[in-house]
């Protein structure tokens, strides 16, 4: 988070979800799930300026919506806007547990393609209580931030601790994974989009789940070998076949000689690893040459 003289502004990372298991449904409609999830390098830029609040309590948080020029394989109509958009629901909800009588102005500049599985509404949720929560001078701590948005999104508690974690219950209970070795990763984001309750309706809960270690493990060590034995999605069985573009982008990484790939959450995000950053460059240079959609080169952080 940086202090300028257009207000404060925090750049909000992308995630990958290097492994994702099923295991069972909820009575509430939600999955109890196991993923391991990894911030990366591909960021939307908030801006956020403190206002005097509206007597009105839906228009007090103002949000703009800038869409780089760049993103012709998404339209910023995939983006929800107003009281549909996770910032300003986010905000909304920290005015009424705070009570605090202001209200705030919020430039979002989206990179992160939506209905991608890579997390982007859920990162800018969580930029936009941890800047609301300075200008304001609330000083909540950290975990009562994260209680807060867990009632906004499974991820967005991800989003207000850095670095890699285990995902637990809907996703929002977090266990940190220290030492788990590089990632550099190519994102490919087809033209078409994934609902993400759509893609859990047609899952399958296995009898047996798979193992989270063997993935952590075969990170640490660095091997693609043993990270394309040990990678997994149970949600992209469901989401193979609701959209053709999952096998599409997977038939291209293979042909490209990309051996170690999946896709990400709930997709259509697909990517795949290298030993890298170089390597990865030169196969997103590549795949923007297979017209899959837009594709980053991107590595761990946090």
């Amino acid at each position: 988070m940086l202090a300028t003289t257009k207000g404060l502004v925090c750049y909000a990372p992308a995630k990958l979800n290097l492994y994702f298991e099923l295991l069972a449904r909820r009575e509430d409609g939600y999955h109890d799930v196991e993923t391991l999830m990894v911030p990366v390098s591909l960021y939307d830029t908030l801006t956020f300026q403190t206002e005097t609040a509206s007597s009105k309590q839906n228009e007090s948080i103002q949000l703009s919506l800038i869409a780089p020029g760049g993103w012709n394989a998404f339209s910023s109509q995939t983006i929800p806007e107003g009281r549909d958009n996770l910032v300003v629901r986010a905000l909304e909800l920290l005015q009424r547990q705070s009570g605090v009588a202001v209200g705030a102005r919020v430039t979002l500049e989206k990179r992160i393609p939506a209905q991608a599985g890579l997390g982007g509404g859920s990162s800018d949720a969580a930029a936009a209580l941890t800047m609301a929560n300075h200008a304001w001078g609330l000083h909540w701590s950290q975990d009562r931030l994260m209680d807060l948005g867990a009632e906004i999104g499974s991820d967005v508690p991800f989003f207000l601790a850095p670095g890699p974690k285990i995902g637990r219950g809907r996703g929002e209970q977090l266990t940190r994974v220290p030492s788990i070795g590089r990632v550099c990763a190519v994102i490919a984001v087809p033209p078409e989009g994934l609902s993400t309750a759509e893609v859990y309706r047609a899952s399958n809960v296995p009898e047996v789940p798979r193992n989270i270690e063997s993935v952590i493990t075969a990170l640490r060590t660095g091997s693609l070998r043993q990270l394309k034995k040990t990678l997994h999605n149970r949600l992209e069985e469901a989401a193979v076949k609701i959209s053709p573009w999952i096998d599409r982008v997977r038939e291209a990484m293979e042909e490209l000689g990309c051996q170690v790939h999946q896709m990400t959450g709930s997709g259509s995000g697909y990517f795949g690893l290298c030993r890298h950053m170089e390597e990865a460059n030169r196969l997103a240079s590549r795949l923007r040459t297979r017209n899959v959609g837009q594709v980053f080169a991107v590595s761990k952080v946090g």
